[in-house]
C-alpha cells in the first residue's frame, strides 16, 4: 500500500514538473523561450548555459557579456543574434533579436520557414515599410516583424523606393529574409523608483 502511494506521488510530481517546462522555441510577446524582455545582456550566459555564446563586439578586460552575441547549439547550428540597447553596457536590456532557426515559432505557428500567406491567415498587418532591398511587415499585437526581399515582389514596385506597398501586392508564397523580434525600451518595466 505504501509503495503504491509512493509511486503515485512520484508520478504526480514528475507530471507537474514536465507540465511546467517552458518550450525553448516558443515566441510570445515579451518572451522567446526562456529569454524575456526583462533580461539584461549580462544574463545571457546563464540563460543559454547549454548553448555556445559568441560575443561579436567583446571588449577586453570586461566582466560578463556585453554587446551583440550570437547563440549556437552545441552542434553548431546558429539559433539567435541578440542585440542590447547599449552595446558597452552589460546591464543593458536585450531589445532586438534575429531568429535563424525555424524551430522558433509563435503560438500561431509563424516561423522563419513560413510564408506571407501564413501572416495573412493568422495576423493583422499594421504596416508595411518600403526599404531599399526589402519590405518590413509589422504585425498587430506582436513583437515579431518580418522582412521580405524585394526580389519576391512584382517588378513594378521592386525598384520604386517611394512606392506604398500594400499587402495585396506581396505574393502569398513570399518567404522571409529576416525574422525579427523587437522589444522597445518603453515596453520594458521600469526598475527605478522616483525619490
Amino acid at each position: 500500500m505504501k509503495k503504491t502511494l509512493f509511486i503515485a506521488v512520484l508520478a504526480s510530481i514528475l507530471f507537474v514538473q514536465c507540465a511546467e517546462e517552458k518550450d525553448p522555441f516558443l515566441i510570445k510577446n515579451g518572451e522567446i523561450g526562456n529569454l524575456t524582455n526583462k533580461n539584461q545582456i549580462r544574463q545571457v550566459d546563464s540563460i543559454f548555459e547549454l548553448d555556445s555564446i559568441v560575443p561579436l563586439s567583446a571588449t577586453a578586460n570586461t566582466l560578463g557579456t556585453q554587446g551583440e552575441v550570437e547563440i549556437y547549439e552545441k552542434g553548431g547550428k546558429k539559433l539567435l543574434l541578440l542585440s542590447p540597447e547599449f552595446y558597452a553596457d552589460p546591464e543593458s536590456r536585450i531589445n532586438y533579436i534575429q531568429v535563424f532557426d525555424e524551430r522558433f515559432k509563435t503560438d500561431k505557428g509563424l516561423s522563419l520557414s513560413s510564408t506571407f500567406a501564413d501572416i495573412k491567415d493568422n495576423y493583422e498587418i499594421t504596416g508595411i515599410q518600403n526599404a531599399i532591398n526589402v519590405v518590413v511587415v509589422f504585425l498587430k499585437d506582436s513583437d515579431v516583424y518580418i522582412t521580405i526581399d524585394k526580389k519576391e515582389l512584382p517588378e513594378n514596385i521592386r525598384y520604386n523606393y517611394n512606392a506604398k506597398v500594400e499587402a495585396t501586392q506581396i505574393p502569398d508564397g513570399a518567404t522571409f529574409k529576416y525574422f525579427m523580434i523587437g522589444w522597445d525600451a518603453e515596453d520594458e518595466p521600469e526598475d527605478k523608483t522616483e525619490e
